[in-house]
Order: structure tokens, then C-alpha cells, then sequence
């Protein structure tokens, strides 16, 4: 390779990089890779990106640069041939209510304008097709009738406010105008002016007309066509005298239907974030505040009978109960069958009522006469929150937008729909010769980016899928998505794990999605741990050799088919089977166990299945299968309702006594400010805080504990509020993070950073890592520091020795968060039998961390806890004791139980997508 086809970086060192040198190729497919902390994401992200970044902002003008403040240079000595920068993280970037995945894809933006070009307006009346006659339209009308035939063009005419009939009539004599018609007899004007008949429906006769294919005629009847719908305001009528009688045919230039005036399609009519088509109730959001049908009705496994709704509880209240099961037979409603069970019909009964029949929007109807009592008043506050809005029920556009479809479907229709199945309608769409004509582009666009997400494996989402409820993986992939529709050429993408949430399957769709954004002349790199994708690469970039200050070197680098067997990286050694993840020799047996009870949630479709406990169950299937429906939403909700409200559950059932409690963690932050960091988070700082309030300098200055903590007034930096960066926001691009200049980053204040602890101030602490730290405090082993070391070491043993102490919680990935809050539950050193509950632990770990992981997972229930996780990863699958597999597929296809059982076992059943690929690691 020639420097010219490369990326060269010379001298980088920042974080933890070893002032490397490396050359990356143009236009091919990199992945780096190397152990969790090693420096991957220091290369690609705060070197590589950083860089990038920086260049585009200096190109820009010096009157915007201003609104960037100064963007500091990453620490490298220079980097050559990098080109414009496009960095996809895993992180989900938005909480926009109103951002859905159609809206991210740009794909309901095309669906917009192909219902404002080619959809059809259908009366809700009559069914029929609701549109705006042309002249065309009435010869067309004329020319089915055969030569002969009389016809006469009218209009009716209508009294206004200031002019009557009869004015109306003297003024339209001046204008030429001699006939009208009155009950299908004709008069002359100045024969009945005055006559009582003239306040009967009176119309003016512009032409009339025997039909005789004379060309001439037509054109002048064309003509007439015009001043009939001039003087009727955009309507007319054709009188046709046949042999049957007369037939009368109404023509309309005004956008309207049986006396029904419609809006005429535009983009913006479909355009929920707009205020001309956004449902004016919930302004476009679906939601408004009102009744919570959750706060109303909190167990759904519940009766009305056996008091589902809770405000209907009490000697007072229990009134409206007894009086909707008085009448309820009446109308054939259920009340012993539980409200999750019931038809969408009876809930409305239920919410709505029916005449004499008083419902639950009835009783908060009553509530509300009565706020003037503080009880009242106390009450409607209990149950007021977000509920789906009453007149657009949830679908966030006018209901003018519904009326509009293509294919009998309308645009909230399709945005409800999954995507293979919005695929589907489009492969099947069958269009007129001109609506196909018009269409063309924008179905080509659609059925791109719909292609793109099937390719990814997320062909199992709906269109209206909020953004903020994806997965990392999810988001990271739908930003995937955009990158392709954009078609950009000549870029560099830069991607964080877009491999987290998918199932083995799908993988090779991602591979090919992201060979297809090479291909059209981009580089693409990969911080990536999945053994797939790494293989699949053109180039890899091993970091290590191992984490924090041991790492951040190159151990290898190379064209994949190229591996050096004798390298000493961790990442060859596992792809060539020198280093393994044993499989257990024997797995636990069970006895005991939690069963779930027809599990229904989401897309599951009502099976039964067991939970073993004291043992590692891995619930496994393909993306959008059913996984976290059934773990997080049934077997931890109903498990948390049990032990947390020691309420009773009739869908759980098994061995409850033997469990205490239950801990679900998952990839979320640890905190919601950008303060919290590993070291409050388990509870070793305020030992730290103690050590430096001990000395000397501290106990003169009269500084206690808490002017070492960056959360409170009195030591930290004010400029920043102790988080040492400066947030800019920017108007239309991501948000600028600058260092702070007063503190320089450091947090706190320079009498503060005074104080020492063997030379080392606050902020050099809370800049170590955990091994630096551990490493440091050993050195100096007391009773205050044995404390802070055992807290580190748990999070050394669960893979994190590479983090530093203060290190924000907002840069910290998925599977960092979650091997914290496992840390957390180590070193609180649970005695009571415990059920952990992991969603992907992996994400962000490497072969050789997987390793640690699962020995964290076996000390877990050596101590007499149980474990369940919902996992992809083969090498966590294979060290299962116990395989709940879900699928056949993603979405409306899966929700069924494909078999339980030992990897052993699952890797026999012929149904299981999940054995396939596992078989391969264990045999």
C-alpha cells in the first residue's frame, strides 16, 4: 500500500495511546478491535473523529466559528488523507417525543409527499372517492350519452344577505341571462320576476345543448362549462332528458363530497410536527395529560369485579362499581374477566359508558364538579398523567390526514405497520399508469431505506417506534440507515459496535449493509468485538495488550486473511483457537424454579415457561423475538410486584419463597447527572473525601469532607458546577463539549487541589484508574484505605480496571453501566438469596473480558443467587445451564417458546435459529 491510498497518523497519544503510528486504508473496511479499555475508541473517536471534526468547523466562516468557541486540537503529531468524518455511536442521541424511526430514515417524510401527490380523499359518507371537477369532466359525462340527446347546463342560483332572488335575477337579465328553471320547467326571467314560485330552488340556465359530435359546439359548451361553475360558485348541474326521464348530474370545482367540504392533500397536512396537520387536542404528541389508564387501573391481571379499578374502592366510590355491574348484563360486558383480556370494544364501554350505563371518564367527569373539595381535588391529582389523546387516539394527525389513502390505507396505517410489512404493501401496491408515473422517485426512496432496514435486521420495528425507546444497537443502525439513503461519497463512517442487539442471523445482513456503504467509495471503520465481523474486515487493528495504562499500543495489525499465529494478541489467539471460553464440563442441575403463566405482552403469544433457579438460565432468539417482553416486561414486572408491594400475582407461579428479592440491570446510566461517576457510584468516594479532609492542610483550613465533592457548594469549580466541561449548545448541530477554563478541567477550585495525599491532589486521584488506584492505595495500606481497596477490586474483577475513578457516567457505554451496577451488588455482598436479571451484558466486551465476565457470573451463584440474561453472544449461550429460545422471527412472526432446555439440547432442535449457529461452539 502507498501512503497516498491510506489514512497516516503520526505520534497519536491521546488518553491512553502510546504515541502510535498507524496507516489506515482508504476505502476499505477497518475494524479495530482489542480489549475493553485498550484504545480503540481513543483512535477511532477522539483522534480519528475528533480531527475530522475540528477540520470542518476551521472550514467554516469566522463569524460561525464563534458560536463553536475554540475546538481544541486532539493530541497527535498529524494525521493525512483523513476524509470528511461521520461518526455513528451507539448511543440513543435523541429523546424527541416526536422522533420516530419513519421520521429518522426520512421514510415517513416520503410517505408524506407520496399522499400529497397520488393519495385519494374517500368521504366518510359515502365511501366514494372525494374530488375536484374539471370542464373535462362534464364533456366526458355528455359524450356517454348518444347523438340526440338533450342536455341543459344549469346553476342554481342563492339568495344572500344582500342581494334576493329577484335582485339577483334584474342583475343577471343585464348580463345577457334569459332562462331559468324552476321544477324542471323552464321560464323566461321577466315572466316570473315577482312571481311567489321564485321561492322554490331556482336555477339560471346557461346553455343548452343537443348532443351531435359537432366539434365546434363542444367548444363553445366548454366555454359555457366555465361561466356555469363562475356564476355558482365551482359547481354546476347537467340536465340530461332521456327517454326514462331526466337525470341530473352535479359538478363541483370546490374540493367536496355530499355537502362536505374536504382539505386538498399537501405535504404538511401529513406532518404531525406541523400545526396544519397535527392532531390541535395533543398538538401532534398522541399523548396528553389527562386520566392515566395506568394509574386507574395499575393491575391489569385484575377483574372489575375483583376491583381493577382503584378508584372505585371505598364506601363512597364503590358506588359507581356496584351500579356498572348492576347494568352491565344489559350490555353483555364481562366483569369477571380480567382487563388485559378484554376486546378494545369492551374497554371503550368500560371507559366511555353508554347511556344510562356511567362509565370511568363519567365518574372523573363527577370528580371534576367537585374540585371545590379538597378531597377531590386530591384525587384527580392521584390519577391525572400521560394518556393517549381522545380525539386523534394516539394516531397525532388531524382527521382530515385519515380520510386520505392509497391501497385502503392511510398514512397512520402504514406507520403502525412493521416494516416487512410496509415492504410488502409496496411490492404489492398496484397504482394507475399516471399515479405510477408520479410516484416513481418517491417509491424508490421508500422501498430503499425500508430494503436497508430489513438488511439490518430491523425489519420487525413499526414506523412509529419512538427513537427513545431503541436499543443502542438499534439506534446505531438506524443512523446506518440514513447514512446510505444519503448515498454520500468520498466519506469516512465511523461506528461503535453496531453489532449490540443483534442475534448471530442477522449479523450477515449488517456485514452486507456495511460492505454496501463501502462500496460506494467510503471508508468504513469498526470498533468492534463480534468475531463475524472482525473476520469479515479487510483490515484489523488489534489495541492493547491489555487495559488503561497497559494498553494503548498496537499488538497487531493486518489484512485479515493474514493472521500471525505466534502474535501475542488476545484477538488473534481466539481467532485462531490457541485461546478459548471453555464450555462447562457439566452443567448445574435444578430443581426448583418460577414459572411464568401465559405470557402475554408485546408480541408473545401466551405459552408457559420455566425459570430454574441457582443456576445461569440465557434467554436467547433472534432480534425482536420476544426477549425482553417476556424477561423485563412479564417474569420482572410480575416478580417485582410480588416481592416489592407484596401483592399476590396470577401469572407467576413456583418456588417464590426461596427468592428475596429480584435486581434488574440493565445498560442504562448509572446517574442522570454527568458527575456521577464508578467512584460515587459504589461508594468508595466518600472514604477519599474522608482521607483528604485528614490532613494536615485541610484540618488548618477547616475543610471538611464535603469541600472534596464536586455535587455541592463549597470546593468545586462554579464556573462548571464541578463536572470540569463547558456544554455549548448549538442550534442545528450536536452540542460542542469544551474544557473549562477556569478550572482547566480539574473541577475544583486551586485552594482545594492544594491539599495532598502523597503528592497527589483530588483531581490526580479521581484521574487514575481503577488499577492505578488500587495499585496506589496498596502502598499505603491503612484501615481508610483497606475500604477503598476492596470496593476497587470488585471493579477490577468484573473487567473495569481500564475506567477511572472520575470518570463521567455520560461516557461510559451500555455494558460498562451494567458491569458497574453488577460491582455494586458484589460489593454490597448480598446475603439474602438473590435474582439477578442482565439485558446483554457483553455489549463492549471483548473475547478475552467475556471470560472475566462469566466468572463474576459463576461467583454470583456459587453465593446461592440466580441468574437469568437475555444474551446473543454464543460464548455467554454456551456456558448456560439452561436456554430459553424464542422466535421463529422478530416482530408479529415470533412471540412463540421454539424450546428450553441445555445448549446441548437446543442445538438439536431443527426450529431454533439460535442452535444453528451454537452447534458451531460447541462442537
Amino acid at each position: 500500500m502507498t501512503l497516498e491510498s491510506n489514512i497516516v497518523i503520526k505520534g497519536a497519544r491521546v488518553n491512553n495511546l502510546k504515541n502510535i503510528d498507524v496507516e489506515i486504508p482508504l476505502n476499505k473496511f477497518t475494524v479495530i478491535t482489542g480489549l475493553s479499555g485498550s484504545g480503540k475508541s481513543s483512535l477511532a473517536f477522539d483522534t480519528l473523529y475528533a480531527e475530522g471534526r475540528r477540520r470542518y468547523v476551521e472550514s467554516l466562516s469566522t463569524y460561525a466559528r464563534q458560536f463553536f468557541g475554540k475546538i481544541s486540537k486532539p493530541e497527535v503529531d498529524f494525521i493525512k488523507g483523513l476524509p470528511p468524518a461521520i461518526a455513528i455511536g451507539q448511543k440513543v442521541n435523541t429523546h424527541n417525543s416526536r422522533s420516530t424511526v419513519g421520521t429518522s430514515t426520512e421514510i415517513y417524510n416520503y410517505l408524506c409527499m407520496l399522499f400529497a401527490r397520488i393519495g385519494k380523499t374517500i368521504s366518510p359518507i359515502t365511501g366514494k372517492i372525494v374530488y375536484k371537477h374539471q370542464t373535462s369532466d362534464v364533456i366526458d359525462e355528455m359524450s356517454h350519452y348518444p347523438n340526440g340527446t338533450r342536455i341543459v347546463l344549469l346553476t342554481q342560483i342563492i339568495p344572500t344577505a344582500s342581494h334576493s332572488i329577484e335582485k339577483q335575477l334584474s342583475i343577471l337579465i343585464q348580463e345577457g341571462f334569459s332562462r331559468i328553471e324552476i321544477d324542471g320547467e323552464i321560464y323566461h326571467i321577466g315572466e316570473i320576476l315577482g312571481d311567489k314560485i321564485l321561492s322554490r330552488n331556482v336555477y339560471l340556465v346557461i346553455d343548452r345543448f343537443i348532443i351531435n359530435n359537432d366539434l365546434k359546439a363542444v367548444s363553445r359548451f366548454s366555454d359555457s362549462i366555465e361561466t356555469a361553475f363562475l356564476k355558482g360558485n365551482d359547481s354546476c348541474v347537467l340536465h340530461v332528458y332521456t327517454k326514462q326521464g331526466i337525470i341530473s348530474k352535479e359538478f363541483s370545482r370546490r374540493f367536496e363530497d355530499n355537502g362536505i367540504e374536504f382539505e386538498e392533500p399537501s405535504d404538511r397536512m401529513f406532518n404531525y410536527n406541523s400545526p396544519i396537520g397535527a392532531c390541535p387536542t395533543c398538538e401532534g404528541l398522541g399523548i396528553i395529560l389527562g386520566i392515566s389508564e395506568k394509574s386507574v387501573i395499575p393491575d391489569t391481571s385484575l377483574s372489575i369485579y375483583d376491583d381493577a379499578i382503584v378508584c372505585w374502592k371505598g364506601d363512597k366510590m364503590s358506588e359507581w362499581k356496584q351500579g356498572f355491574i348492576k347494568k352491565s348484563s344489559y350490555y353483555k360486558f364481562p366483569i369477571y374477566r380480567p382487563y388485559k383480556e378484554l376486546t378494545q370494544e369492551e374497554k371503550d364501554l368500560l371507559w366511555h359508558g353508554n347511556g344510562s350505563l356511567h362509565g370511568i371518564n363519567d365518574f372523573f367527569k363527577y370528580v371534576e364538579e367537585n374540585l371545590y373539595k379538597i378531597q377531590y381535588r386530591v384525587m384527580y391529582a392521584r390519577y391525572r398523567g400521560k394518556t393517549t389523546c381522545p380525539v386523534c387516539k394516539g394516531k397525532r394527525l388531524k382527521h382530515q390526514a385519515l380520510y386520505v389513502k392509497i391501497g385502503e390505507k392511510n398514512i397512520t396505517d402504514l406507520m403502525t405497520m412493521s416494516v416487512n410489512k410496509v415492504k410488502f404493501f409496496f411490492e404489492n401496491l398496484q397504482l394507475t399508469k399516471y399515479d405510477a408515473q408520479i410516484a416513481k422517485r418517491l417509491l424508490i426512496e421508500i422501498d430503499s431505506r425500508l430494503q436497508f432496514l430489513n438488511d439490518v435486521g430491523l425489519g420487525y420495528l413499526t414506523l412509529d417506534r419512538l427513537s427513545s425507546t431503541l436499543s443502542g444497537g438499534e439506534s446505531q443502525r438506524i443512523n446506518l440507515i440514513t447514512a446510505l439513503g444519503n448515498n454520500l461519497v468520498g466519506s469516512l463512517y465511523i461506528l461503535d459496535e453496531p453489532s449490540i442487539g443483534l442475534h448471530s442471523k442477522d449479523t450477515t445482513l449488517l456485514i452486507r449493509a456495511l460492505r454496501k456503504l463501502q462500496a460506494l467509495g467510503n471508508t468504513v471503520i469498526v470498533v468492534e468485538h463480534d468475531e463475524r465481523i472482525i473476520c469479515s474486515a479487510d483490515y484489523i487493528i488489534d489495541m492493547g495488550p491489555k487495559a488503561g495504562r497497559n494498553g494503548g499500543e498496537i499488538i497487531y495489525r493486518g489484512k485479515i486473511d493474514e493472521l500471525d499465529i505466534a502474535s501475542e494478541s488476545h484477538t488473534v489467539r481466539f481467532l485462531t483457537g490457541k485461546e478459548i471460553i471453555e464450555v462447562p464440563v457439566q452443567r448445574r442441575k435444578w430443581n426448583n424454579f418460577i414459572e411464568i403463566k401465559n405470557a402475554r405482552k408485546n408480541n408473545l403469544k401466551g405459552f408457559d415457561v420455566r425459570f430454574p433457579l441457582n443456576v445461569m438460565t440465557v434467554v436467547t432468539g433472534v432480534s425482536g423475538s420476544g426477549k425482553s417482553s417476556l424477561v423485563c416486561d412479564v417474569f420482572y414486572q410480575e416478580l417485582k410486584q410480588f416481592y416489592e408491594s407484596n401483592r399476590e400475582t396470577k401469572s407467576v407461579f413456583g418456588d417464590l419463597c426461596l427468592i428475596e428479592c429480584i435486581e434488574f440491570i440493565d445498560q442504562s446510566s448509572i446517574g442522570r447527572s454527568t458527575r456521577s461517576n464508578p467512584v460515587t457510584y459504589i461508594k468508595a468516594y466518600d472514604e477519599i473525601r474522608k482521607l483528604f479532609a485528614g490532613q494536615p492542610l485541610a484540618k488548618q483550613l477547616n475543610f471538611t469532607s464535603s469541600y472534596f465533592s464536586f455535587n455541592i457548594k463549597g470546593g468545586r469549580c462554579e464556573e462548571c458546577k464541578g463536572e470540569g466541561t463547558i456544554t455549548v449548545e448549538m442550534q442545528f448541530m450536536a452540542d460542542v463539549i469544551l474544557k473549562c477554563e477556569t478550572c482547566q478541567g480539574k473541577r475544583f477550585k486551586q485552594d482545594i487541589l492544594d491539599i495532598e495525599y502523597h503528592n497527589k491532589n483530588i483531581y490526580d486521584v479521581l484521574n487514575m484508574t481503577i488499577d492505578e488506584a488500587i495499585d496506589f492505595f496498596k502502598e499505603r495500606e491503612d484501615n481508610t484505605t483497606k475500604k477503598i481497596i476492596h470496593r476497587m477490586q470488585i471493579l477490577h474483577e468484573v473487567g473495569l480496571g481500564y475506567v477511572k475513578l472520575g470518570q463521567s457516567s455520560a461516557t461510559l457505554s451500555g455494558g460498562e453501566n451494567q458491569r458497574l451496577k453488577l460491582a455494586y451488588h458484589l460489593v454490597e455482598d448480598k446475603k439474602h438469596p438473590t435474582l439477578f436479571i442482565f439485558d446483554e451484558p457483553t455489549t463492549g466486551l471483548h473475547f478475552f473480558d467475556i471470560k472475566t465476565l462469566i466468572h463474576a457470573f459463576n461467583e454470583l451463584i456459587t453465593y446461592g443467587h440466580t441468574i437469568v440474561i437475555i444474551e446473543h453472544n454464543m460464548d455467554i449461550i454456551k456456558t448456560a445451564d439452561y436456554i430459553i429460545d424464542l422466535g421463529p422471527e422478530g416482530g408479529e412472526n415470533g412471540g412463540y417458546l421454539i424450546g428450553t432446555g441445555t445448549p446441548e439440547e437446543i442445538t438439536k432442535n431443527r426450529e431454533s435459529v439460535t442452535g444453528k449457529f451454537l452447534k458451531a461452539k460447541l462442537y
